[in-house]
């Protein structure tokens, strides 16, 4: 199954997916194309590294958001993704490109949802605002994409304990190692497979 990993930052979880891939825990999975938002991203020197293709698309480079749309799903058309992974992407994806690729979308989110989620919950701000609140515990969520932020039906979920000296950074680094790396190549697992199917905004597993 060809992905096509869309990245905005360090790149971290798409090297967990390269990794796993190499490896071989991660199988009959190619990663087809990455999808930079802007070209600071140091996942792009991680894809160059690994000899995948990449292209920097930032929505700021075209005259309208409907440009910017056709333009990713030509791409994705042409790299001949059938699944598409947010790993660390902070835009929200075109509606042609949700609808083309509809229920073929998923996302990593660095908390469990339905908490600390939505629109400008990304980044270190779950984490900030879950120590904030005194959680015990947290983690973090794959979910389906639907245009809306962090509402599409939950695919897999890890947690880890909040302990009493955690900081925002510590926190983040925890569950990115401890759950977002574990989750996400293991949610790409089961799509490959074959396993899923969305009912009435649930996934049920094949």
């Amino acid at each position: 199954m060809k992905i096509a990993v869309f990245v905005s930052g360090g790149g971290t979880n798409l090297q967990a997916i390269i990794d796993q891939i190499k490896d071989g825990s991660l199988t009959n999975v190619e990663i087809a194309l990455v999808i930079a938002s802007n070209d600071k991203a140091y996942a792009l020197e991680r894809a160059s590294q690994n000899n995948i293709p990449s292209v920097v698309m930032s929505v700021k480079s075209f005259e309208s958001r409907e440009a910017w749309d056709d333009a990713v799903l030509a791409k994705l058309n042409e790299s001949g993704a059938e699944l598409i992974v947010l790993a660390g992407y902070l835009s929200l994806l075109g509606e042609k490109t949700v609808k083309a690729f509809n229920n073929r979308i998923i996302n990593i989110h660095p908390a469990l949802i339905p908490s600390f989620c939505g629109k400008g919950m990304y980044g270190i701000r779950p984490h900030e605002a879950a120590l904030e609140r005194g959680v015990k515990v947290s983690g973090a969520t794959v979910h389906i994409v639907n245009e809306n932020y962090d509402e599409g039906p939950i695919l897999l979920q890890k947690c880890v304990d909040v302990l009493p000296d955690d900081t925002p950074e510590v926190l983040q680094k925890r569950i990115m190692k401890e759950c977002e790396q574990v989750i996400l190549p293991k949610a790409i697992q089961l799509f490959a497979d074959g396993k899923i199917k969305v009912v009435n905004n649930r996934v049920e597993y094949n």
